[in-house]
């Protein structure tokens, strides 16, 4: 069994450690005066003493919003004080960011951030802070899965006919997705990158305004997540042909991913993943990623999440804080290679 001084270790990563700029011999005495006074509970703890917020760069009834406020209700019961969603939307993701600096450093205030924090060093001008350097990453909370679909009297009736079909009509075929510079949007990149086909790109605001167009039949096919692509499945206005996830969604698991169908590696989901500001005590950071491991598990937070169209992650802070380094090197290289900007 490990030692208390080891599951303190492991909680962190080696980049949280780095970025707090603590010593080895502080953290451990954070982390086990925390678990001497905390005790078993969360609740009786000496952390949480008053409500947490938790800083939602995107508009209330987005998919960020309602992953957060489900996570939030069970957060709540977890930790004995309430967790606030707050909404801080504008500037592509940098005004929560900005907020979450702002506040103090006390380990009472949170981001729900996307990967905005790994794509707005190259495409937002003239940011004043460093994400990499200013945030600490805590758990990847959720993977919310994309798929690409096609009006229903599309000629293509699966993946492979629709990446052949494009690639025999370069630059004639549209595809939406929302917005520009977000996940759908790198993803449908890659998609082009690896598979040397050419769209016609319609960056839409929403997932519901590129699923009402598909509807409408104003674009042949979209790339966004699998619940805002529900409605127009549903009524039978358009066909899912892949996933973008590395593997099938529970929700249609008779879809195929396109990893499998000849782009092996491909797995571009959008995510939400729980962010603190550097500084913030390093104590706190394992304990909220229990607590978001414990929500997680939480039956209701599954329907919900399901519901959604969503997938409870998390993860490790230190597995997180590995993939974002990957990703950070996929997704800037892409946007640079893609020439990608946002408005």
């Amino acid at each position: 069994m490990k030692t208390t001084e080891q599951q303190v270790l492991d909680s962190l990563s080696d980049c949280a450690l780095q970025q707090t700029k603590l010593n080895r011999r502080m953290v451990l005495l954070a982390g086990l005066a925390a678990m001497v006074s905390g005790g078993a509970s969360f609740a009786q703890s000496a952390w949480p003493a008053r409500p947490l917020r938790f800083l939602v760069p995107f508009s209330a009834g987005g998919a960020a919003d309602t992953s957060a406020r489900a996570f939030a209700v069970q957060l709540t019961e977890l930790l004995g004080q309430n967790v606030v969603v707050e909404n801080r939307s504008g500037g592509n993701a940098v005004v929560a960011a900005s907020a979450a600096l702002q506040a103090p450093r006390d380990g009472y205030t949170f981001i729900w951030d996307a990967a905005n924090c790994l794509t707005n060093p190259v495409l937002v001008k003239d940011l004043s802070f460093d994400y990499e350097k200013s945030f600490l990453p805590i758990t990847m909370a959720v993977r919310a899965p994309q798929v690409i679909a096609v009006r229903e009297d599309f000629p293509a009736k699966n993946i492979q006919e629709f990446i052949e079909y494009v690639r025999a009509h370069p630059g004639k075929v549209s595809c939406g997705t929302p917005p520009s510079g977000g996940m759908a949007h790198l993803a449908l990149a890659l998609l082009q990158e690896r598979a040397k086909i050419q769209f016609i790109h319609t960056p839409y605001r929403g997932g519901a305004d590129a699923a009402r167009d598909i509807m409408g039949g104003q674009i042949d096919s979209i790339l966004i997540t699998a619940s805002s692509a529900r409605g127009p499945v549903s009524a039978g206005r358009a066909r899912i042909l892949a996933v973008t996830s590395a593997e099938r969604s529970a929700a249609y698991p008779e879809i195929p991913t396109i990893a499998e169908t000849g782009l092996p590696g491909y797995d571009m989901d959008d995510w939400f993943g729980l962010f603190a500001a550097v500084d913030t005590p390093a104590a706190v950071l394992p304990r909220m990623q229990e607590a978001v491991v414990q929500a997680a598990r939480n039956p209701a937070l599954i329907a919900s999440m399901d519901q959604a169209g969503q997938v409870p992650v998390a993860n490790s802070t230190k597995d997180f804080t590995i993939w974002l380094g990957q990703q950070r090197v996929l997704l800037q290289t892409l946007i640079r290679n893609a020439k990608i900007t946002v408005g």
